[in-house]
């Protein structure tokens, strides 16, 4: 072979390598630009960033049912919108909740009634006014969330960060909380509702939509009427990271303790002034320090300090009693209740007042007789091309309380992450796959009804 062929070989080699090159550039720009309109143009993230913008706050203090009113705001757009899908809609006005109810469409009446149910209300503890939600293509390192207030989503303090990189994933300005928990859990169930409207050719039982307010201050299933629900075991629709599945939550106790001092000039308080912030200070010195939020994973409960106000006269401490473990929840409860017995005798009778109620328990309980719930959201998440796990909660959910109501209710994933905070986001794609979860959850309880009718008539 000459050298000219050689060298019009090499050129021509080089340029198929070139067009090679560029070609791909060109589809990864494609694919990307693709994908990105398909983030903006998702029916499901138009309906969650329509939702996270309606305003439905609760609060602990105003002690009304639903605790604030605008919560109705929201509910009042669901039953719009799901009359608009054709379904009947239950709507309790004066305590905010919706009972929504999808027909049955296989025509066997053995298939059981699924019920999915999420929360109206964001937390208390950020705002939820003038949500701004936008959606980016995360490629690693820190968020500027809000360049003139200079606020920075940082990857070093919000390590779940590394797990989205080449996703999409929907943010705010960082002044106000997304409100993903849970509106990520309702915008799923809605866009579900809507999906089976538009494809009556997914085979399914009658299915329950039900949607609760207060959930944040743990009033949530308060006034939850489970015979106009009328399902035979729900799920709710209210966690975070995608693939997770939860079926075990804390125990759960709130404390509200009273301790009532005695003023004097302090230049003559010796053996006279009860200082009741000092007594506060001691009380919680006396508890374990190794058993505090800040210091505490997995399975391990803690005593959590809520609240912190006093003066010499006065002080009010709040605080939140958790652990999985029922024992080890009494004991809790036992060493506090002592702790304060002991600083009665102290500092005189009546100086500390204890009020403790339990909130709710752990649903293991009532879910280890239906752990069939589990394994159909397992299965569901596999047909999604998700690998799903579990992990206890660190916090409370509506299920626990529906769970010892009656209502066997686990919780699934939404695709949230850092609920209850300015940094709070959401990820499209996990948004995408958890209403592809619900859709396959109702689907194979379908099947098995299918599978067990044919079971039959082949006898």
């Amino acid at each position: 072979m000459n050298l000219i062929r050689v060298f019009k070989l090499i050129k021509l080699k080089n340029n198929c390598t070139r067009r090679m090159i560029l070609t791909s550039i060109v589809q990864n720009k494609i694919r990307k630009y693709r994908d990105d309109k398909m983030a903006e143009n998702s029916e499901l993230i138009e309906r969650f960033f329509k939702y996270v913008k309606v305003d439905t706050r609760s609060s602990e203090t105003t002690e009304t049912h639903p605790s604030t009113d605008k919560q109705k705001n929201l509910a009042l757009i669901l039953v719009s919108e799901l009359k608009e899908m054709g379904y009947s809609v239950d709507y309790d006005e004066e305590h905010c909740y919706i009972y929504s109810f999808i027909p049955s469409n296989n025509g066997n009446a053995d298939t059981p009634v699924i019920g999915f149910i999420a929360h109206m209300d964001t937390s208390p503890e950020v705002s939820d006014e003038n949500v701004k939600p936008r959606i980016i293509e995360y490629k690693g390192g820190d968020i500027e969330l809000n360049k003139e207030k200079n606020i920075v989503m940082s990857s070093i303090d919000y390590k779940s960060l590394d797990n989205y990189i080449g996703q999409h994933l929907i943010v705010t300005d960082g002044t106000t909380l997304l409100g993903a928990d849970d509106k990520a859990g309702v915008a799923e169930i809605m866009q579900m509702a809507y999906d089976l409207s538009k494809h009556p050719e997914i085979k399914h039982g009658r299915i329950a939509i039900g949607f609760t307010p207060d959930e944040e201050i743990g009033e949530g299933p308060m006034f939850f009427d489970l015979k106009r629900f009328g399902a035979d075991f729900g799920y709710t629709v209210d966690g975070g990271t995608l693939g997770i599945i939860e079926y075990e939550n804390f125990n759960a106790a709130q404390v509200r303790m009273i301790i009532h001092g005695r003023n004097v000039h302090p230049g003559s308080a010796k053996h006279i002034m009860k200082n009741s912030i000092c007594i506060g200070n001691e009380f919680q010195n006396m508890l374990p320090t190794d058993q505090r939020p800040e210091v505490t994973e997995g399975y391990e409960g803690f005593y959590f300090l809520e609240k912190f106000e006093g003066t010499i006269e006065k002080t009010v401490m709040e605080y939140l009693i958790r652990d999985h473990d029922g024992k080890k929840f009494e004991d809790k409860k036992k060493l506090f209740l002592n702790a304060a017995e002991f600083m009665n005798r102290k500092y005189g009778e009546g100086t500390v007042e204890v009020y403790m109620k339990d909130a709710y328990y752990n649903m293991i309980e009532k879910m280890k007789d239906h752990m069939h719930l589990i394994d159909k959201a397992y299965e569901a998440l596999k047909n999604a091309g998700v690998e799903p796990s579990s992990e206890p909660i660190r916090g409370g959910t509506d299920g626990a309380a529906l769970s010892f109501k009656g209502l066997p209710c686990p919780n699934l994933c939404t695709g949230g992450e850092n609920y209850h905070s300015r940094f709070e986001y959401a990820c499209v794609e996990s948004m995408e796959k958890t209403k592809e979860m619900l859709l396959g959850i109702v689907s194979l309880y379908e099947k098995e009804t299918y599978d067990s009718l044919n079971e039959k008539i082949s006898r």
